[in-house]
């Protein structure tokens, strides 16, 4: 074979690698695919280091950048996939499910309009304490520094849970 055709080849055995990846997060295969990717890199690997020395490098520094990436990528979708949501939540409804969601839109649409409120700071923000906000508490951080325990604060802003405040 041609070193043309080898080279084609051992890039072709990575990019297979690559999809066997992303496609072991989508179908459960117990494994199998994750195998497949790995000996498809070492092959890939040989068949470019006999291509020539620079392209087995090429194709081994391709692997330290690619492998990491499709491992990150397939953390961030794994949980959103049907055999993840029912791995990470067990045998849970669609119905339940969207319930679920519906229960974090609604607590995290109360945190937001929780924004402008005034409270009293129970415990002191050093700059992570507890406040009491319409009678209720919370766990909330403080923008500038230091708040003492009895003094009032303004709620400033909500981004995810993290209630951020201000002295008045």
């Amino acid at each position: 074979m041609s070193d043309q055709g080898l080279l084609m080849l051992g890039l072709g055995l990575l990019a297979a690698a690559v999809l066997l990846v992303v496609a072991e997060v989508f179908i459960p295969s117990g494994g199998l695919l994750a195998i497949s990717a790995g000996v498809a890199t070492l092959a890939g690997v040989i068949v470019l280091f006999q291509v020539d020395k620079t392209w087995g490098l090429v194709g081994v520094l391709t692997v330290l950048v690619m492998g990491p990436l499709a491992f990150g990528f397939a953390i961030k979708v794994w949980p959103n996939t049907p055999i993840g949501r029912q791995m990470l939540l067990g045998n849970i409804s669609e119905e339940e499910l969207a319930n679920q969601r519906q229960a974090e839109k609604a607590e995290r649409d109360r945190r937001q309009a929780l924004v402008g409120a005034e409270g009293e700071v129970i415990a002191t923000l050093r700059p992570v304490g507890v406040v009491r906000i319409a009678g209720e508490r919370y766990e909330a951080l403080a923008e500038t520094s230091m708040i003492e325990a009895g003094a009032r604060v303004r709620v400033t802003a909500v981004h995810d849970n993290e209630i951020k405040v201000r002295a008045i």
